[in-house]
């Protein structure tokens, strides 16, 4: 039985059913001696109890009861306990820079102690004045997959994952009574990385176009010579299809095609492993991260009709690079201990968004571009206009955006869909966050809906409008305390005027759908 039907088993009897334990039984009676509850403590989180009763799952307000039993916490001198499981890399480098800096910021002196295994560590939050332990942050150092499957047989709180979550796992979520974790309440964007192909400094291929590469994973592109190299074959690096990046490379590399990954393509079951290989390989190119390429090179992303893009921070940030890999978090429907709420709530502030940069990762912090830092955009825009875009239209274009600045905050949709995708939920929550601490008060703020260039004109503007008057109205509606009468919001569209990729792919046709916000 392989690990993932197993944490199904063990999710269904977690949750379905009743859990016998002496170690934990408790009983909750109320002060007045009225009601009386018996079950299996699940977790108490400093002020409520969770209890696994003949009823089910239960949350009970600690302050109007009493706790008897063998389960029953020390309430004098409670320790906020959560579990995170999943990507190593996220365990091992952001999140634990994440914790120094708010342990530093809450007056907590933060320790590691790592387990025999390699695989777990635990961190200690110690108050700084009295030494007194306020809590444990247990990490379990897997892979994607093994953390999910950990959620589901209720032995992780929280999931670090380098892929977004599937449906099936989703579906199974739901089934094991965990909760919806594509709700953005549950899922948040950790922070922001990139897949990209890497390559050896010496190599002579500077550019690759999006459809070129998807044939050289394919193993349909095997020389060098065809990409404008030297006569070589080309030795393919990915990352073991286990991993997070690897699994979101097979999502991400091959967007909208049937064919699958050669079979001759070596995989590596880890970054630094991949990067090592490359490395001393000068006819290799790997598909690596953002994050982690060492000395290695990476390679732009062209289209036939002539864009070039690289991974640089604001084009994984807007999303402008096709290929943006976000970090997640995924937690189920369950109220955490106050320290572990105050922890999360921290990575979303401006101070955490300078933590993840120097982490070395891309941060969700929203900056402002002013319009002569975009010329080549606009240069492109006339370029590349389709011959339903009009001068006239270009010139509209030009008059209502050059008295604003973009935001990086961009949003995009899933394939074939007008779902936002995971970045772009992420950003709903960022700047409804942003409107609430009024950031934009007294302030123009403008969503502009633009489209890809496949059908006319006409339809293709009115979609973006319906699309960026969605978006305004999900913002709105996540902005529940913010007082919107202090700025003024207001929708465009331009339809297919201002294209950021090729139309001749699907990763092209992804990015031109979008919906901007500019500010004044």
């Amino acid at each position: 039985m392989t690990r993932f039907c197993a944490a199904i088993l063990a999710a269904l009897f977690v949750y379905v059913t009743a859990q016998p334990g002496a170690a934990q039984d408790v009983t909750l009676t109320s002060r007045d001696g009225a009601v009386e509850i018996s079950g299996n403590l699940l977790g108490f989180d400093g002020e409520f109890y969770r209890v696994d009763t003949i009823y089910g799952e239960l949350t009970v307000d600690g302050s109007g009861v009493l706790c008897e039993g063998p389960g029953c916490p020390d309430l004098t001198n409670f320790v906020a306990e959560v579990r995170f499981s999943g990507a190593p890399a996220v365990g091992r480098l952001l999140l634990p820079a994440l914790m120094a800096a708010f342990g530093q910021k809450e007056g907590y002196d933060v320790t590691r102690v790592d387990g025999a295994d390699g695989h777990r560590a635990i961190y200690r939050f110690e108050d700084r004045q009295t030494g007194a332990l306020r809590g444990r942050f247990h990490f379990h150092l897997t892979n994607s997959d093994e953390g999910f499957a950990d959620l589901l047989a209720n032995e992780a709180d929280i999931v670090m994952s380098l892929r977004e979550l599937r449906p099936d796992e989703a579906r199974l979520a739901e089934d094991a009574g965990i909760g919806d974790l594509t709700d953005r309440r549950r899922s948040r964007v950790l922070a922001l990385d990139a897949l990209v192909p890497l390559v050896t400094p010496d190599n002579p291929v500077r550019s690759i176009t999006t459809t070129q590469l998807a044939s050289v994973l394919a193993g349909e592109i095997d020389n060098w010579q065809d990409l404008g190299g030297p006569d070589a074959p080309i030795a393919v690096h990915l990352l073991a299809a286990e991993t997070g990046l690897g699994q979101a490379t097979e999502d991400r590399m091959l967007l909208g095609e049937t064919r699958a990954f050669a079979p001759e393509a070596r995989r590596h079951p880890s970054l630094t492993t991949l990067v090592h290989s490359v490395t001393r390989d000068p006819f290799a190119l790997g598909i690596g991260s953002r994050t982690d390429k060492a000395t290695l090179r990476e390679l732009a992303l062209t289209g036939e009709c002539g864009f070039e893009t690289t991974a640089t921070r604001r084009a994984v940030k807007t999303e402008d690079y096709p290929l943006t890999a976000p970090v997640f978090l995924y937690s189920p429907a369950r109220r955490f201990p106050r320290l572990v709420r105050e922890f999360l709530a921290y990575t979303r502030s401006p101070a955490a968004q300078l933590v993840i940069r120097r982490a070395g990762y891309v941060d969700q912090l929203p900056e402002e571009i002013a319009i002569d830092a975009q010329g080549d955009r606009f240069a492109n825009a006339v370029l590349r206009a389709g011959e339903d875009v009009s001068l006239e239209d270009l010139q509209q274009m030009v008059r209502v955006l050059t008295p604003l600045k973009r935001l990086t905050t961009t949003f995009r949709f899933e394939p074939g869909s007008a779902r936002l995708d995971a970045q772009s939920r992420s950003n709903v929550t960022q700047l409804a966050q942003a409107l609430e601490r009024g950031l934009y008060d007294t302030r123009r703020l403008v969503f502009v809906g633009f489209s890809d260039g496949d059908g006319p004109a006409g339809p293709n503007r009115q979609i973006a409008r319906k699309r960026a008057a969605a978006v305004r109205e999900a913002v709105v509606a996540a902005a529940e305390t913010a007082n919107l009468s202090r700025l003024r919001i207001e929708t465009q569209a331009f339809g297919e005027a201002m294209p950021m990729a090729c139309d001749d792919s699907e990763w092209g046709r992804r990015a031109n759908r979008r919906v901007e916000v500019w500010v004044r």
